[in-house]
């Protein structure tokens, strides 16, 4: 997987530099969407199998690994300890990664992800789009192409190789991470475990290691803006394009109502400090992702004991 990383990272970086693409939405468009691949793979099969709550438990718990384990890791490989989040297409971003979060849990309130909560969430995903792209003047990084201007078929034709590198790369990531949580689910329904559970602790982890492990690639190279734009993509785009899609499938219940309850709370603090941290002082530290740490062990200590 560190391999099929470094594909990816320096693929779009050099695709980012041929095309004039900005940074944060190369990262959020292009990593975060083919990473949130494994999320609706879980999604549709386990609403079409009628346990959607599987597919919750998956978007929980891979929501509150990118926004506390993989923000800390990303931190402590970057050479200056913290992550840039300058700009205002981020610090934007950072309020729809916010209610992305926030949204699902406030629309189970009743107990029931409905087929009408579903067309919400993905009217807030279009809506989140639409922005981006009708916003294109505010992304926050673009890099010179060397005669300015449309890119040279010459360019275009040369970036054939760097498509071809990522598409590799992320086909080796979501590959790696399905196999990964095919085989944690397997082994925890084997032990009995609740399905809201396995989501939350074991595909939701699962579904997060290509963000993570992307994060650990470009905090290297020093792209902060690719990490960043990496981990809110993984946010919004599960909690809203997939929790949609799963809903409109088979609406999705809250069946067990400890973990629905702690999963809940635990990620509600989890967006308001991620948000909290991304807009103060434009950047995120090395204590302020420990504090995201330490509220990650606390959940997996309060599911599991």
């Amino acid at each position: 997987m560190h391999l099929s990383s470094e594909w990816v990272i320096g693929g779009l970086m050099r695709l980012s530099k041929a095309l004039g693409v900005r940074e944060f939405v190369v990262g959020f468009l292009v990593m975060a969407s083919a990473a949130s691949l494994p999320n609706l793979f879980v999604g549709i099969t386990s609403a079409t199998r009628g346990i959607p709550e599987l597919s919750l438990g998956d978007v929980f718990g891979n929501n509150f690994v990118a926004m506390t384990l993989a923000v800390l890791v990303a931190i402590l490989f970057a050479p200056k300890k913290e992550i840039e989040t300058g700009g205002k297409t981020v610090q934007t971003t950072a309020i729809f990664t916010m209610i992305a979060a926030l949204l699902p849990i406030v629309l189970l309130f009743d107990g029931t992800l409905s087929r009408v909560d579903g067309i919400i969430l993905l009217g807030l995903f279009v809506c989140y789009l639409y922005w981006l792209f009708v916003k294109q003047g505010l992304f926050t990084r673009v890099y010179n192409h060397e005669n300015g201007g449309i890119p040279s078929a010459e360019k275009i034709r040369r970036s054939m190789k760097d498509i071809l590198w990522v598409a590799g790369g992320i086909v080796i990531l979501v590959a790696a991470s399905v196999g990964i949580v095919l085989s944690a689910s397997f082994f925890a329904k084997g032990l009995g475990v609740p399905l809201l559970l396995v989501g939350l602790l074991v595909t939701g982890l699962g579904n997060a290691l290509p963000e993570i492990y992307f994060a650990i690639a470009s905090s290297k190279k020093s792209e902060t803006q690719l990490i960043i734009g990496n981990l809110m993509g993984a946010v919004i785009f599960p909690a809203t394009l997939v929790l949609g899609i799963v809903a409109l499938i088979h609406p999705i219940s809250s069946v067990n109502f400890q973990f629905a309850l702690s999963s809940r709370i635990f990620l509600f603090i989890a967006a308001v400090l991620f948000f909290i941290f991304t807009r103060t002082k434009k950047k995120i530290s090395l204590g302020e992702g420990l504090v995201l740490l330490a509220l990650y062990v606390s959940f997996v200590a309060a599911i599991l004991f």
